[in-house]
């Protein structure tokens, strides 16, 4: 209810002259909202805060119910109007209590408690009235202020209850934990206020898929939770699916369009868990591996799926550990070479992440790398990274002049100032020219914030470094990157490769896309290249530039790369020598 135009002013009744004293001196003593209500004549006296939080006309007003009905959720709104209404009404109901949202003078949904009783100002019953304090449930953390949804708190309570009525029924249920997928990217990306916008975006979305018996919870950061009592496996996929599907149109975020995914853990009780901090660990869990396995998808619980949670876990403080250290201790480099398709000379070679645990294990770069960056450990260790493949480069240039180093670098190392300054200060430190080093970013965690990426790719463009658009083919829009990212070298991914020869459509995919990228300027590199007549087709059919794969060699420590592509180069031309 806004306050546009002029309200008649409402007459205050004689009841409520009788109890003004005591209701202005409460007002004084409270943050609570204060409505008192002459049920004879249906005149209200309201707190100035309720009128001023909720847009209402002035402190006094006919037909409350009428005025605050429309402000209610539709959700609620029913319910209000015949709590409030039997009290009104006269219907021997002399107690009203609540919990329920309304929107507030800044349009955002609010919880409250609303707690009334009907008493009256004389002993023979006499001048009837309606009192009742209404308290923001969320200055009592039991709401979240972005969302409007019970928060947390509730959660808790809402799950002990759920666990209290199987003990009681046998019946038992879901909760489900969900996530918005790589949601720091719009508070990085935005800002914090485009980040709630997205926020209640997404709550306003799972929350009207929701069966009307069930409540949607805010949890903290960008995360939800539900509780579903006797929801089987086909029911929560059901629901997880509506929840995709209902997320596939973009939303406008600014002018840019965003495009929202969930990733969802569900832990089934008492199957996994009966009480709350062991079944919300759980959902937790799941959801951990939701995200960690690709994204926007729904994990069932399982005792093995845990165990491979808490794996990662551990693996987390080792990483950390080994950083602590001193990265050579455990990480070190091997380097796969590249070649030039046609001449088959050694142009370079890609140094690529290894890592040890403490049990002196290798352990898959799939594996820990994404734990690297989720923990930002990628920061450090980068810097190590580009620091030893620079060193090895330079070592190596003095047997092959014109050699190129590619390192990988991480979405967190192109936000990260210290490594844009590190990068120069340690190519002047090794006397090594800039053109000897090439950046790789993967093409799947470019973000839609061009503009930021080129302007920090640009920086180190104009130094003379080079730039490589990793895995081209396997993110989401790939003629988009191609089109709007400022590179020099485009890697083909390995998938369009293995198939070629058989496969008519990646064998014109991968010639249209080399194409493109000699008619702008763009060089490519094809991975994955295990057989002479795919070599053969890509140098010839598709004009590829340079190749990297197994048929040339498999990633080598520096030791054996040198015996292997080094030791003779100078005396042997190396397309001469036996490919490896």
């Amino acid at each position: 209810m806004g306050k546009q135009g002029r309200t008649p002013r409402v007459q205050i009744s004689q009841t409520l002259r009788r109890c003004k004293n005591l209701f202005d001196l409460i007002k004084r003593t409270t943050d609570e909202y204060v409505l008192v209500i002459d049920i004879e004549t249906n005149i209200a006296l309201l707190s100035p805060n309720l009128v001023q939080d909720f847009g209402l006309p002035a402190e006094v007003v006919e037909d409350f119910l009428g005025l605050w009905s429309p402000l209610v959720h539709p959700d609620e709104r029913a319910q209000l109007k015949t709590s409030l209404g039997a009290v009104m009404e006269k219907l021997n109901v002399f107690e009203h209590a609540m919990e329920y949202r309304v929107r507030d003078a800044k349009g955002n949904y609010v919880w409250l408690r609303s707690r009334g009783r009907v008493g009256a100002m004389s002993p023979d019953g006499r001048y009837p009235i309606f009192v009742s304090m209404i308290q923001r449930m969320g200055q009592r953390n039991q709401a979240d202020d972005v969302t409007g949804l019970l928060n947390k708190y509730q959660f808790e309570h809402n799950i002990k209850m759920a666990l209290s009525a199987y003990r009681i029924t046998g019946v038992g249920g879901a909760v489900m934990v969900v996530g918005i997928d790589n949601f720091k990217i719009v508070n990085e990306t935005f800002n914090r206020m485009m980040g709630d916008v997205v926020l209640r975006n997404v709550a306003a979305v799972i929350g009207a898929l929701l069966p009307e018996e069930l409540t949607l919870f805010k949890l903290d950061g960008d995360e939800y939770g539900i509780i579903y009592p006797e929801a089987d496996t086909s029911v929560i996929t059901q629901l997880f699916s509506s929840i995709q599907k209902a997320l596939m149109r973009p939303m406008d975020l600014d002018g840019h369009p965003y495009y929202c995914t969930v990733s969802a853990g569900t832990a089934f009780y008492p199957q996994a868990g009966k009480d709350y901090l062991v079944l919300h660990k759980h959902a937790e869990a799941a959801m951990d591996l939701a995200k960690r396995d690709g994204k926007n998808r729904n994990c069932l619980f399982s005792r093995d799926q845990y165990n491979r949670w808490v794996r990662s876990i551990s693996m987390r403080d080792n990483l950390r550990e080994s950083v602590e250290r001193g990265c050579q201790h455990d990480f070190n480099l091997f380097y796969q070479p590249q070649v030039d398709v046609h001449t088959h000379e050694l142009v370079g070679a890609e140094a690529l992440l290894r890592w040890r645990n403490p049990k002196g294990r290798m352990v898959a770069p799939m594996e820990f790398i994404p734990l690297l960056e989720e923990t930002k450990l990628i920061l450090p260790v980068g810097k190590w990274v580009f620091e030893t493949a620079a060193r090895t480069c330079q070592k190596w240039r003095e047997r092959v002049p014109n050699f190129r180093m590619s390192v990988n670098m991480s979405y967190e190392q192109v936000r990260d100032t210290s490594f844009r300054d590190f990068v120069p200060a340690c190519l002047g430190k090794l006397g090594l020219p800039a053109d000897a080093m090439i950046l790789e970013l993967t093409e799947s965690k470019i973000v839609a914030d061009w503009a930021f990426v080129n302007e920090q790719f640009d920086g180190y463009r104009a130094q003379g470094i080079r730039i490589a658009m990793d895995d081209f083919g396997t993110g989401y829009s790939s003629l988009s990157s191609l089109k709007n990212l400022s590179c020099d070298i485009v890697k083909i991914d390995r998938e369009f490769v293995k198939n070629i020869l058989e496969n008519d459509f990646d064998k014109q995919l991968v010639s249209a896309v080399v194409a493109l990228c000699h008619s702008i300027g763009i060089k490519t590199c094809v991975e994955g290249v295990e057989d002479e007549p795919v070599h053969d087709l890509l140098r010839d059919l598709c004009g590829a530039d340079t190749i990297q794969g197994y048929l040339f060699g498999r990633p080598e420590p520096p030791n054996l790369f040198e015996d292997k592509f080094l030791e003779h180069y100078q005396e042997e031309p190396y397309a001469e020598r036996e490919a490896y």
